[in-house]
């Protein structure tokens, strides 16, 4: 409400804020949220009502929380238990909304991806477990928003998609020349860490590797060109090249930065850095924000607060431009200025 109220956002004078804050629901609660602040300059905007399956235009300022089960104009779902059975109360899940702007229809897709829960069995395969978990579950989603109930649009996909690097192509990677040393639990013989040492140079230790522990002795690796040199291990998303497009990645690892606020550019020493906050976008979606007036592209696709502490993620955001009339052979004219 602050935010709502505040001089920073007087130009935005339309405002629809959606908030999952039915804890208390193991069923249904998934953590998420979607803010949509709207500029004075749009002067016709439409939201799309999922039950009447009728667009509606957007007016005032507007607050849905608690459950979030009770308002129409969002599709919001949680993913079963059995799709990551080790985490008892996981909230992963995704909240959509549908919206038409210049004729343009599209949906935005807020998504919340499983996570990895061990460092170690991460490493073990390649692609790993935890990949093929949200494989399935993105894969649901993808097929849930353009499945035969409604009319299919252009989408945005965005937010935590928890995608890893290829932790074992990582490792053997970072640590070519290392040597290996396996350290079991006493009582069950289970594997609890691996430390890599240099083969000279004193044996200095590279990396030390346990189940919530990634110390890589020297971070600028994952700092240094955006950690470029990394991107060729962010390996999720090629499943699904002929679904989803994202624009090129040009800032460092989203995750997982450390809480420090005295440390903004330092990663924690608990999982490999990885771009897990990402925005993608269906095809159509894709030649819409790359066909703007006078083929003026301005597309910005980065991180924010590089230098701050944010948190343990830093987000990220997707700037650009719709041209009047560009959806129009795609989202099929949906005549929004009609529809009450």
């Amino acid at each position: 409400r602050e935010l709502l109220s505040s001089d920073a956002m007087k130009d935005y004078n339309r405002a629809r804020v959606y908030l999952d804050e039915n804890y208390k629901s193991q069923e249904h609660f998934t953590a998420l949220g979607s803010f949509y602040f709207l500029h004075e300059s749009l002067k016709n905007i439409y939201q799309f009502d999922f039950k009447a399956k009728k667009y509606k235009k957007v007016t005032g300022k507007e607050i849905y929380s608690d459950t979030l089960e009770s308002t129409p104009m969002l599709e919001k779902e949680k993913f079963p238990q059995d799709y990551f059975p080790e985490c008892k109360w996981s909230r992963k899940g995704f909240i959509r909304t549908r919206w038409c702007i210049t004729d343009c229809a599209f949906d935005l897709v807020n998504i919340h991806l499983f996570h990895d829960a061990s460092n170690l069995i991460a490493w073990e395969s390649s692609p790993s477990v935890y990949s093929g978990i949200r494989h399935k579950a993105l894969g649901y989603v993808l097929d849930r928003i353009i499945d035969q109930r409604f009319e299919k649009v252009s989408y945005f996909v965005f937010g935590d998609f928890n995608f890893r690097l290829d932790a074992k192509a990582v490792v053997e990677t970072l640590c070519a020349k290392a040597t290996m040393q396996t350290i079991r639990a006493a009582d069950t013989n289970e594997v609890v860490k691996l430390i890599f040492r240099e083969s000279d140079n004193d044996r200095k230790v590279m990396l030390q590797l346990e189940k919530k522990l990634f110390d890589y002795f020297n971070q600028d690796v994952f700092r240094d060109n955006n950690g470029t040199a990394l991107l060729e291990f962010d390996r999720e998303l090629s499943v699904f090249k002929d679904r989803l497009y994202e624009l090129d990645i040009s800032f460092p690892p989203s995750y997982p930065y450390s809480e420090d606020s005295s440390q903004g550019k330092q990663y924690m020493n608990t999982r490999c850095p990885a771009w897990c906050d990402r925005i993608l976008m269906s095809h159509s979606a894709k030649e819409l924000i790359l066909k703007s007036e006078n083929d003026e592209k301005i597309v910005l696709y980065d991180h924010i607060g590089p230098n701050v502490c944010m948190g343990d993620h830093k987000p990220v955001f997707l700037s650009f431009r719709i041209a009047a009339g560009a959806g129009k052979p795609i989202a099929n004219v949906h005549k929004c200025c009609v529809v009450q």
